[in-house]
């Protein structure tokens, strides 16, 4: 896989992409800073009945309408993955010649682009477009780039004041709570849980019927719009030929965010831009199919520079953001530049046995599911937040329905194995720094041994799993004491597996040899 040697600053030079990691140290503290041990959320979460309700529920019809969606509207289906990968592909073999391009048109259509490295680069630039325009008050079309970057946040610290138009994304800031998907942020909300929020908020009466709820969104937002002098969104697709950027959403609420104002800034990661207009339709036909299975998205906005003379509406000035945060460091590397090729359907979420029982906010950082578990720790550091990577019962299921083909599943295997080095790294420079094991830290080496030495010899290992069961009363009654099992044995018991398990599996496999 090409490396990306540079992309165009906006002052003409080139910057070269450091090949090592560059982590960004602010976001990985302010991850720090915040997050809770995760067998703790994640026991919260799975005793929160309402939450698994409404997640199964929501799940489950998105899985339906996908797979009615393709089989009642598409001839093939499988041609158009492999035509989208190859788009994406093509489009990050040749990133820096695609953003360059981009660049260029974009400027000559009157778009400003800037370029940033970090969240940190990305929220100042932002704010240095309000602050020069004197603005206290901006309004937001839904963005999960503004989310990685932290820029509500950002913005409330220097006195500015970032309002949510998405309806989901609403909800959620009302409620003083981060997405729980990707595409559809406040899914583990049923109506009568908005509208006591909306109540509680916005001084309303505790409604519960979705024409009603709408209705009160429509008229605290209609509100917020009038007068509204800069507007924010993300970007779905950069289009380097035409030097313009397409967004899809399905309300309309993001539409007015781009158009009402005088000012538009959209925030748009460097993996975004693709060759052409054409390019970004093969990919925009997967997209809402795997998203909510849809044919078509409600609303499709591409917006090629500002309001020029004559024209009735838009903005006088658009601003794209491109920011990198370490996804030039996945694009060197051989196995994680496939995930650069997601284009944020939510997919592997809504297909995912894990997610649907622990939902998003367990992950405890921006991108939630088997793509979050995927990307985050290149984003936002392996110390910080490896420990999603248990969050996966290697089902193969987000790999199989993955419209890009990103080998999720086989990316997380591969991370587990870095994040296993890398406890073993630390725990071994312990020890020569003069660190002495306590009869935990013992026991539990001593497991692992007799662990170890069990699964590399088949006989012992099939002798062992054979007469597993045997042992489920004392895990049950003396688990919590026995080092790495106090954990496993409050959820899980031993299996019961019958003696000619294996001489059958023996059989299946000399048939599948033969």
């Amino acid at each position: 896989m090409a490396s990306l040697q540079q992309y165009t600053t906006a002052n003409g030079g080139a910057t070269i992409i450091n090949s090592q990691r560059q982590q960004d140290s602010a976001a990985s503290a302010r991850l720090a800073h915040t997050r809770i041990d995760h067998a703790e959320i994640v026991h919260d979460k799975l005793h929160d009945k309402q939450m698994r309700t409404n997640l199964t529920s929501a799940m489950h019809t998105l899985q339906h309408n996908r797979g009615k969606l393709i089989a009642q509207h598409y001839m093939d289906w499988q041609g158009l993955r492999t035509q989208a990968q190859n788009v994406k592909n093509n489009a990050l073999l040749n990133l820096g010649e695609r953003l360059t391009t981009f660049e260029q048109n974009a400027s000559k259509n009157g778009i400003k682009v800037h370029w940033a490295s970090t969240p940190e680069e990305a929220c100042a630039v932002i704010y240095e477009i309000i602050k020069a325009h004197g603005i206290e008050h901006v309004l937001k079309g839904k963005s999960m780039a503004s989310e990685e970057i932290g820029l509500n946040n950002y913005l409330r610290q220097r006195g500015v004041i970032a309002e949510e138009t998405d309806l989901g994304e609403l909800i959620l800031q009302l409620n003083h709570e981060t997405p729980v998907h990707i595409v559809v942020p406040a899914i583990h909300r049923n109506r009568y849980e908005v509208g006591r929020i909306f109540a509680a908020n916005l001084h309303v009466a505790d409604e519960h019927d979705p024409e009603k709820l709408n209705a009160i969104a429509r008229e605290h937002l209609r509100h917020e719009f009038a007068g509204l002098k800069l507007g924010i969104s993300g970007v779905n697709f950069a289009l380097a030929q035409e030097g313009g950027i397409w967004l899809i959403e399905n309300e309309g609420n993001g539409r007015m965010c781009t158009t009402a104002p005088d000012i538009h800034v959209a925030i748009c990661g460097i993996e975004k831009v693709v060759s052409s207009l054409d390019d970004a339709a093969t990919l925009m036909h997967l997209l809402t199919p795997s998203a909510t299975g849809q044919f078509i998205p409600a609303y499709q906005n591409i917006i090629t520079g500002p309001r020029k003379d004559g024209e009735l509406d838009g903005p006088k000035e658009v601003h794209v953001v491109l920011f990198d945060h370490n996804r030039s460091h996945m694009l060197q590397d051989e196995d994680f530049y496939q995930a650069l090729r997601c284009i944020r359907c939510g997919c592997c979420m809504n297909f995912c046995p894990v997610y649907d029982k622990i939902g998003g906010h367990s992950y405890q950082t921006t991108y939630p599911g088997p793509i979050g578990e995927v990307i985050s720790p290149s984003l936002f550091g392996l110390d910080e937040v490896g420990d999603i990577l248990s969050f996966c019962s290697q089902c193969k299921r987000c790999s199989e329905v993955c419209p890009e083909r990103i080998p999720l599943a086989d990316l997380i295997r591969t991370l587990r194995a870095f994040k296993c080095k890398q406890i073993e790294d630390q725990h071994r420079t312990a020890l020569l720094q003069g660190y002495h094991e306590n009869k935990e830290d013992k026991a539990k080496s001593l497991a692992i041994k007799m662990f170890t030495k069990a699964a590399t010899n088949g006989n012992l290992w099939h002798f062992a799993l054979g007469k597993a069961y045997t042992m489920n009363f004392f895990m049950k009654r003396f688990g919590y004491m026995m080092p790495l099992a106090s954990q496993w044995s409050k959820f899980k018991s031993l299996p019961e597996i019958r003696d000619n398990f294996f001489a059958q599996v023996a059989k299946l496999k000399d048939v599948e040899i033969k």
